[in-house]
């Protein structure tokens, strides 16, 4: 059986003295270790589900060759409120955790929770953070462009899609507008850890095709780690893209209806028709949406009513 251990850990305290706590549990030993999580965004939860999955398999394997660190609950504060984000009252300052890596435990709470992880995935040599796009979202994985690290150990979890994400002055604005350097991938990629973001599909539902491909590309990250040997990593063999950044959105606010048949993984030349935003009230074409550069859509809102600013469809462009 694979040597085992779980700790209750204390990531911050709210003004009542209430602990925020969550668990780490900690498989094998040695080099090289491997650090998992996932709920960083507490109604992304397929990747507690496959975390939950890989523990009872580990625990029925004899050893592992190195050290797997996982937390199935990053962010116990907007777990419980089923949500992206932690409201004002609990941090004005960092309201999204993945913005403030590698944390400050004299910061904001999400400062401090992420600090108190770091102490965990600092130390590791690989990281995987487990996240889950909505249910009009292909699956794919994230690294950060021109870091073979991170490629290979993405290659290695083996979605069809990569999509490689320019950073710093190569980025686009929206990189600085949002604070993208805050991410953990970001933040542990920068300190000479290779580290990708799986983005699963299906958000707030367990759906076991997500829970699947998080366990099978979780098996080919310990594979590729050298943490198992029990099978080589298949030769990957997707579509690789560059910069996820590139997004369709709502010039109006209405319904919107997507273009007929569009689907995601389909390939759209830049000024195609991908769909329109109406008013519902008066029936009237308020946009005409086009795609904004010829790539592959990775997202397609299938909710129809949205806000100005909203992103209708994503399309990544390809790379050779």
């Amino acid at each position: 059986m694979t040597e085992y251990e779980r700790e209750r850990v204390t990531l911050a305290r709210l003004p009542s003295g209430v602990a925020v706590e969550t668990t780490v549990h900690v498989y094998g030993e040695g080099d090289p270790t491997v650090y998992a999580q996932a709920a960083q965004h507490g109604r992304e939860i397929n990747g507690s589900a496959v975390l939950r999955r890989l523990h009872e398999e580990l625990l029925d394997r004899d050893s592992l060759d190195g050290t797997l660190v996982a937390v199935p609950v990053a962010d116990p504060l907007t777990f419980d409120r089923v949500s992206y984000t932690t409201p004002e009252a609990y941090d004005a300052v960092n309201p999204n955790m993945n913005r403030c890596w590698p944390g400050d435990p004299e910061g904001s709470l999400h400062e401090r929770m992420a600090a108190a992880l770091w102490e965990y995935a600092g130390e590791a040599e690989f990281i995987v953070d487990l996240h889950t796009g909505s249910r009009d979202m292909l699956t794919h994985t994230v690294y950060l462009k021109g870091d073979e690290g991170c490629r290979e150990l993405a290659e290695a979890f083996g979605t069809d899609l990569l999509l490689a994400e320019a950073a710093g002055e190569d980025a686009a604005d929206e990189w600085e507008q949002r604070d993208f350097g805050g991410k953990l991938r970001v933040a542990a990629t920068r300190e000479g850890i290779p580290t990708i973001t799986p983005e699963l599909a299906h958000n707030k539902e367990l759906v076991a095709g997500a829970i699947d491909a998080g366990l099978d590309g979780l098996y080919g990250v310990l594979r590729h780690t050298g943490l198992l040997d029990d099978a080589p990593v298949p030769d990957w063999n997707g579509i690789r893209a560059r910069n996820h950044l590139g997004r369709v959105t709502a010039s109006e606010s209405g319904l919107f209806r997507a273009a007929e048949g569009l689907e995601t993984g389909d390939e759209v030349a830049a000024g195609e028709y991908v769909g329109e935003v109406f008013d519902p009230t008066t029936y009237e074409t308020l946009q005409s949406a086009r795609a904004d550069r010829s790539g592959i859509v990775y997202s397609v809102a299938r909710e129809a009513t949205v806000t100005a600013g909203q992103t209708l469809v994503g399309v990544a462009i390809g790379l050779e």
